[in-house]
C-alpha cells in the first residue's frame, strides 16, 4: 500500500516538476499480511470516473449493511439511485452527515436529497459533535473504503483524490466501531420531518442543488 502511494506521488511529481522518479508500476491490488488493499486515485487529468465508479460498485455489492460517513453529500443521479437501490433490496443503508456544515450552500444541497433517500429506506443521521469530516465506507463487515474523496461532484469530477480500499474484517470492525460512535452522537432524520419542511426551505435546497457540480 505504501508502494502504491509512492507511485501516486511520483506520478504527481512528474506532472508538476517534470522529473521522473522512475518507480515501477505497482498499481495492482497488494497483500500486506492478511490485508488486501488497493489505492485508487482520480482527478481531472486522470481517469476521473474511477472514484464514482468504485463507490457505486461497492454500493451495488452490499448484501447486509452499508454505512457511509461524509461531510459533503451532493451526488450525481446514479450515486443517489445506487444508495436507494441498496435500501430497497433490504440492505441496512446508513448515511452519516454533519448536522452543521461549514458551507450553508452544501448543507442545503445535501438536504435536497433527503426526501428520496428516506422514501427509499436509507437511514440518515446528522452528527451533532461538530463538522464530521471523516470519509468512511464499511460494507458487510468485510470491506472498508477511506480517503479524501467526498460523495460530491466536486470530488468526483474536479478534484484530485486518493482513497484506499481494504478487504479485511479486522480493519472493517475497527472502522465500523468508529462509525458507531458517530451514530451515537447523531440525530435520526425522520421522513415526516422532511415532509413538513416549508416550501421556502425546499425551494432554497433545490435551487442550490442545481449548482452541485461547482459546490
Amino acid at each position: 500500500m505504501a508502494r502504491q502511494n509512492q507511485l501516486l506521488f511520483a506520478t504527481d511529481w512528474l506532472t508538476y516538476r517534470g522529473e521522473n522518479l522512475q518507480l515501477s508500476d505497482t498499481a495492482a491490488p497488494i497483500r500486506a499480511g492478511d490485508v488486501i488493499a488497493q489505492v485508487v486515485a482520480s482527478g481531472p487529468t486522470l481517469r476521473n470516473s474511477a472514484m464514482p465508479e468504485m463507490f457505486e460498485s461497492l454500493i451495488f455489492g452490499a448484501r447486509e449493511e452499508l454505512v457511509i460517513s461524509t461531510p459533503y453529500y451532493v451526488p450525481n443521479q446514479s450515486m443517489q439511485e445506487a444508495l436507494c437501490a441498496a435500501a430497497y433490496r433490504g440492505v441496512r443503508t446508513v448515511l452519516i452527515l454533519p448536522a452543521r456544515n461549514d458551507s450553508r450552500e452544501v448543507a442545503a444541497a445535501s438536504r435536497s436529497y433527503y426526501g428520496a433517500l428516506l422514501a427509499g429506506g436509507v437511514e440518515i443521521r446528522e452528527y451533532r459533535g461538530g463538522l464530521l469530516h471523516s470519509k468512511t465506507l464499511t460494507l458487510d463487515g468485510e470491506i472498508t473504503l477511506i480517503g479524501s474523496a467526498n460523495m460530491d461532484r466536486r470530488s468526483f469530477d474536479l478534484n484530485y483524490e486518493n482513497n484506499i480500499l481494504l478487504y479485511d474484517p479486522a480493519t472493517t470492525r475497527a472502522v465500523r466501531t468508529r462509525q458507531q460512535s458517530y451514530m451515537d452522537s447523531s440525530r435520526i432524520v425522520l421522513e415526516i420531518e422532511v415532509a413538513n419542511w416549508s416550501m421556502g426551505r425546499r425551494l432554497w435546497n433545490n435551487v442550490v442543488a442545481m449548482l452541485g457540480p461547482v459546490l
